[in-house]
């Protein structure tokens, strides 16, 4: 479960302040499918990212799995990551130059998986998005389709509770796009993680089981797909 309770980001003081997030509170149950959607500048990303520790809310609480990222030091909080969360961002960041096998090796050794463990976790997260004769391949030489479903391997080889996308077909043709969207949803159901994804992509935040919109730092409307109820908002 994650619990957001009435955070809000501000920037700057006096006559530069801006507030990014005002008094934002939601529930994610464990397992679930968010979507995040609102127009650029809504706030979906600064609130993921306070929702994910990489970055602090200016006030409120975030609670994951009943433990305050707000009392958290740094180092918790990068543990915490390390050993909870996985993330996917739009502009891939895998290491070119590097092999398959050595950019879903990454999070393995930052977390310091026993290393007898490490070889089979690869094979197998890159055999879950359909990259395992790629093993050895570089990076560089794998097409933008390619490249995000290795970001993928990566984000689920420590098998995470909780996987956070900002924008993740954002840079894929659309045909691409669904492929990267249907792994997403599977590797969900799989792995029983929580899926947050940032978007501005409709399809993808259709198939989300709970739907957040977001205007000028402000949920403006929430809701669960399946049960059609509004989930708590405040």
């Amino acid at each position: 479960m994650i619990k957001v309770n009435d955070v809000s980001k501000t920037y700057g003081k006096g006559d530069n302040l801006f507030t990014a997030l005002y008094k934002i509170s939601l529930e994610v149950p464990e397992g679930s499918t968010v979507a995040i959607i609102g127009k650029s500048g809504s706030g979906k990303s600064t609130l993921m990212h306070i929702m994910s520790g990489l970055d602090h809310a200016s006030s409120g609480e975030v609670v994951i799995g009943g433990k305050s990222l707000t009392e958290m030091k740094a180092k918790q909080i990068d543990a915490f990551r390390a050993s909870e969360m996985s993330f996917i961002f739009q502009a891939f960041f895998v290491e070119a130059n590097q092999s398959c096998f050595q950019n879903v090796m990454l999070p393995l050794e930052i977390a310091k998986s026993p290393r007898s463990q490490r070889k089979k976790r690869v094979e197998a997260a890159l055999k879950a998005v359909g990259l395992e004769e790629k093993v050895d391949a570089l990076a560089s030489t794998l097409s933008g389709g390619q490249k995000q479903r290795l970001a993928i391997a990566r984000a689920i080889v420590n098998k995470p509770k909780i996987i956070f996308a900002d924008e993740p077909t954002g840079n894929l043709d659309s045909a691409t796009g669904e492929l990267v969207i249907d792994l997403l949803f599977e590797l969900n159901k799989k792995l029983k993680c929580t899926l947050v994804v940032v978007t501005h992509d409709g399809e993808l935040a259709d198939k989300c089981a709970i739907r957040i919109e977001m205007k000028d730092g402000e949920i403006i409307s929430a809701s669960n797909s399946k049960t059609k109820k509004v989930v708590r908002r405040v």
